[in-house]
């Protein structure tokens, strides 16, 4: 599918008309405070055209799992208190628990052009993530069956009512400025990357990441692999990983993959050497004991926590020679200081090269932010899962609803 081909904000006229928008707003809570708005203030460019279009803009979003039953704390309030202060202007909050009910109705009827209404959480609904009908043509209802905005890529890869079943009642199905973005940059990067590509795949397990490695094997020109899913490949090496995670069942597959990689003249990288002990940290912040062992020396009761000091040079060198980096998933257990060097590594070589520099979502993209290399990268992905099956070349079901060009 050409993802570029789709229909974006820049290709419609919404003056004088109801716009629906999907938001990911899908923002972590703690006591009703928003601890990181990194989703919020991605979707303003979008809504910041509509209504300097003066278009009437009517946002919805899920927020956590609250399962098809309204639970006061994943409300979307603290949403639209936040959206207010950045917008400058007031967001009017339709509380409905059923989403399209009274509120929402009224507080529509009542807009004006360049007007704000945000819904409430669209999981409160049951049949939201089942792609139901009815909440489909509700949500359609409210814009009149004009136009659906989707900029939700952290959802694209749901078939739920808010991403795809609302596209089938509106006349204009089209996507917002962050959809855009990271169509392009990953789009690029899977499809026509500047080369050398160089994709980095960390996390805990191989299952996670299965067809993701298969389609870049045929794809990148190196792949490096770290993070706990590291241990099974060098397990399928023949390497001694103590008690290392180890996804016993893809043994096979690692093994294949290694072959593979050479069949393809694709290099693939693995640790040299890992950063041990013997336990996991318990708190996960709190202090270890830790050694660098060679990688295929780990001792028989002690487990791989981080990629070693070599491991995290021989990484950032193959960076540095890169055009175009993807990195999906962290080196190590980064939430602790001790076991947070790898990741660092690999995110100071990324800061520091040329290339265009893709973070996919995440994990990833928590790590650069939170360790200060987020201004430094090319591309941060605000959909960890969508990141994923966009890497493994899936269609997502909340991009191929929306119209071509």
């Amino acid at each position: 599918m050409n993802y570029l081909a789709k229909k974006t904000v820049d290709d419609i006229n919404v003056a004088g008309k109801k716009v629906l928008v999907r938001c990911d707003f899908n923002v972590p809570l703690k006591n009703g405070v928003i601890t990181d708005e990194n989703r919020i203030v991605a979707a303003l460019p979008t809504i910041k055209k509509l209504l300097a279009d003066g278009g009437k803009v009517i946002l919805c979003s899920h927020l956590g799992k609250p399962k098809g039953e309204p639970k006061p704390e994943l409300s979307l309030a603290p949403v639209a208190k936040r959206l207010s202060e950045l917008l400058g202007k007031e967001v009017v909050f339709a509380a409905d628990d059923c989403v399209v009910g009274e509120n929402a109705k009224a507080a529509v009827a009542a807009m004006k052009d360049g007007d704000v209404v945000l819904l409430q959480n669209t999981r409160y609904r049951a049949e939201e993530t089942k792609n139901g009908e009815a909440l489909s043509r509700e949500l359609a209802g409210l814009c009149d069956g004009e136009v659906f905005v989707n900029d939700a890529f952290g959802a694209a890869h749901r078939a739920h009512c808010s991403t795809v079943g609302v596209a089938s009642y509106v006349k204009e199905a089209v996507v917002g400025y962050l959809m855009g973005k990271e169509l392009k940059y990953l789009g690029d990067a899977v499809e026509n990357p500047a080369r050398p590509f160089v994709t980095i795949l960390g996390g805990a397990k191989v299952a996670d990441k299965l067809n993701v490695i298969e389609n870049l094997l045929g794809k990148a020109d190196t792949l490096i692999i770290g993070g706990g899913m590291a241990y099974t490949f060098l397990a399928a090496k023949g390497y001694e990983i103590g008690k290392s995670l180890l996804d016993s069942e893809k043994i096979d597959y690692c093994k294949e993959m290694i072959k593979k990689a050479e069949q393809k003249g694709v290099k693939l990288l693995l640790p040299i050497d890992c950063t041990v002990a013997k336990s996991f940290p318990d708190p996960i912040d709190g202090p270890i004991d830790v050694k660098v062992v060679d990688a295929d020396k780990i001792p028989a009761d002690e487990m791989g926590l981080d990629i070693g000091t070599k491991t995290a040079e021989l990484f950032a060198n193959e960076v540095k020679s890169a055009k175009t980096v993807v990195w999906n998933g962290p080196m190590g257990v980064f939430e602790n200081p001790t076991l947070a060097k790898g990741t660092i590594a690999v995110a100071k070589a990324l800061a520091e090269t040329e290339a265009v520099t893709i973070i996919g979502g995440g994990d990833s993209a928590a790590a650069v932010n939170t360790l200060g290399f987020g201004d430094k990268m090319t591309h941060i992905s605000t959909g960890g899962g969508a990141s994923l099956e966009f890497l493994e070349g899936k269609v997502l079901p909340g991009i191929a609803c929306v119209n071509d060009k």
